[in-house]
C-alpha cells in the first residue's frame, strides 16, 4: 500500500509539500501545498498549465495533474517545516509520455524485461559566483591550477558543511566535497542509487546548492561554460547494471573488469552518442565545453572524441574500476532524467545489437587527437546534436516520435530566440543571451 503523506507529515511535523516536476528543458516547477490538503494532491494530483511551461502543449490544452511519488520524499533540511516531491505528469487519466520523469520510468521498465536494473551515480560540478553573474564569487581563488585547493575549499566551508551535512540527514551517502579544475568550481559526491532514485536526488541536489548558496549571499550555477578560460561544469554519471545482488557489468577475468554484457551497453552508447548529445548536453552554451581549446588549468576535462579507455580521463568514456564505467559526455545543464532515460535507450541498443565499442584506446585524447581521424566527432554546435536526434531512428524507436518530436520543436524554437539577437562563435565572448538563459539552468 503506498504511503500515507498525510499521516507523514503529522508524524514528521510537514506543514507544507512542494509538489515538483522537471519540464523538457529541466525546470523545476512546483506547487506548495499545505499539508491539510496532501490527500487530494496524493490521490488526483496538483493542476498544471502544460502550456506556461517547457511542454510541448498549447494554451487549449487541459490541465495536467502533478501526481506526487510518496517515495521520493525529502524533508527540506534547512527548513524541515516543507516536503519536497517528485511527481509523475498525468492528462486525461494517461501519463505524459513526452515528460521526463515518465520517460525514464517507461526506459526503466524496457530494462526491467530483461530482469535488469541500472545503478547509476553522478557528479556534478558548479560554480559559486557573484549575484549579477560575471565572476567567481571568490576573489582570492587565483591559481592556475586550482583543483583540490584546500584554502579555497575552507573558505567555503560553511556552505559546504550545510550541504554536505544535508546530504548525510538526507542519507544519501556523502562521501567527498572539493574543490575543482576551475576557480571558483565545486563538486561534491555521494553514493549511487538505483536511477530513478539517483535522478530525482541530482534535480534536488541542484535546488538545494542553489538554495543554501543564496542563504550563505552567494549564487551558484551548473551552467556548462560561464567563463570562457575556465574548465567547464560537467556532470558525469557511473553506470552499472544489476540483477538483483549481482553486478551484471562485473567480469573479473576481463582485464578491465567489464563483463560482455557491459561492452555491449557501452557501445549502444559510443554509437548513439552523437544523438544523445543533444540531451546530455542540451543548450547552446553547452558547445562551448564540447570541443572547447584547453583551459587556464591546461585541460578542458571534456570530450571531443567518441572513446573509451581505462582509468583515462581525456576519453568520453573511462573505466576507472571493474563492474562500471563513467561516462563524461553530460554538462551541468543536462536534464535529470533524460540524462539517466538515454543512457538506458543507448545502452538497451547495444545489448540488442551486440554492439561492439572495439578496442580501448590508452592515449592522451586531448593531444593525440589527430593520431585517430576514424574516430566519430562529437556535435561542434546545438544544431548539430538536434539534427542528428531529429534523424535517430534508434531514439525515436525507443522514446517514441511524439517526445522526439516535442524535444526538437522546443529546441529549434529556443535556438531560433537565440538567433534573433546573436551568433554563436566559439572563437567570440560568451554571449548575454547564454547567461540570461543558462546561468540557473
Amino acid at each position: 500500500m503506498s504511503k500515507n503523506l498525510f499521516k507523514i507529515a503529522k508524524q514528521k511535523k510537514i506543514k507544507y509539500f512542494l509538489i515538483s516536476f522537471v519540464d523538457l528543458f529541466g525546470v523545476l516547477r512546483s506547487k506548495l501545498v499545505p499539508a491539510q490538503a496532501i490527500s487530494e494532491m496524493q490521490k488526483n494530483g496538483a493542476g498544471f498549465a502544460g502550456f506556461a511551461t517547457w511542454l510541448d502543449m498549447t494554451p487549449a490544452d487541459t490541465d495536467m495533474f502533478a501526481i506526487p511519488d510518496p517515495d521520493s520524499l525529502i524533508q527540506l533540511p534547512w527548513n524541515k517545516e516543507v516536503g519536497w516531491l517528485a511527481s509523475d505528469l498525468w492528462m486525461g487519466g494517461k501519463p505524459v509520455n513526452a515528460s521526463p520523469r515518465v520517460i525514464l520510468k517507461n526506459q526503466i521498465k524496457q530494462l526491467a524485461k530483461k530482469n535488469l536494473k541500472m545503478k547509476s551515480g553522478v557528479e556534478c560540478e558548479y560554480f559559486l559566483i557573484s549575484q549579477d553573474g560575471s565572476g567567481i564569487a571568490d576573489a582570492r581563488d587565483i591559481q592556475s591550477k586550482p583543483c583540490y585547493d584546500q584554502s579555497a575549499l575552507m573558505r567555503r566551508y560553511d556552505l559546504i558543511k550545510e550541504i554536505c551535512d544535508s546530504m548525510i540527514d538526507m542519507g544519501w551517502g556523502p562521501y567527498q566535497n572539493d574543490h575543482e579544475d576551475a576557480n571558483g568550481q565545486f563538486e561534491m559526491n555521494w553514493d549511487y542509487d538505483n536511477c530513478l532514485t539517483t535522478a530525482d536526488r541530482h534535480v534536488f541536489f541542484k535546488y538545494m546548492v542553489k538554495s543554501l548558496s543564496e542563504k550563505h549571499g552567494l549564487r551558484a550555477t551548473f551552467m556548462p561554460k560561464p567563463f570562457e578560460k575556465l574548465t567547464g561544469n560537467g556532470c558525469h554519471a557511473h553506470v552499472s547494471l544489476w540483477n538483483e545482488k549481482t553486478n551484471k557489468f562485473l567480469d573479473h577475468g576481463d582485464r578491465l573488469g567489464l563483463s560482455r554484457l557491459a561492452y555491449n551497453f557501452l557501445g549502444g552508447i559510443m554509437n548513439l552518442a552523437q544523438p544523445l548529445s543533444a540531451f546530455f548536453n542540451p543548450t547552446i552554451n553547452s558547445y562551448r565545453r564540447i570541443n572547447a581549446p584547453p583551459t587556464k588549468s591546461g585541460a578542458s576535462w571534456s570530450p571531443s572524441s567518441i572513446s573509451y579507455s581505462g582509468n583515462n580521463r581525456t576519453h568520453m568514456i573511462r573505466i576507472p574500476d571493474p563492474g562500471r564505467f563513467e561516462l563524461r559526455l553530460m554538462d551541468g545543464s543536462t536534464n535529470p532524467y533524460l540524462l539517466q532515460a538515454g543512457i538506458i535507450a543507448a545502452g538497451l541498443h547495444g545489448i540488442n545489437n551486440k554492439s561492439d565499442p572495439g578496442e580501448p584506446l590508452a592515449c592522451n585524447m586531448y593531444t593525440d587527437y589527430k593520431n585517430y581521424q576514424n574516430l566519430k566527432k562529437l556535435p561542434n554546435e546545438i544544431e548539430d546534436a538536434i539534427e542528428e536526434l531529429d534523424q535517430s531512428k534508434e531514439l525515436r524507436e525507443s522514446f517514441g516520435e511524439n517526445v522526439i518530436d516535442s524535444y526538437v520543436k522546443l529546441k529549434n524554437q529556443e535556438i531560433d530566440d537565440f538567433n534573433k539577437e546573436e551568433r554563436f562563435d566559439k572563437k567570440s565572448s560568451i554571449t548575454d543571451w547564454e547567461k540570461n538563459n543558462t546561468l540557473d539552468c
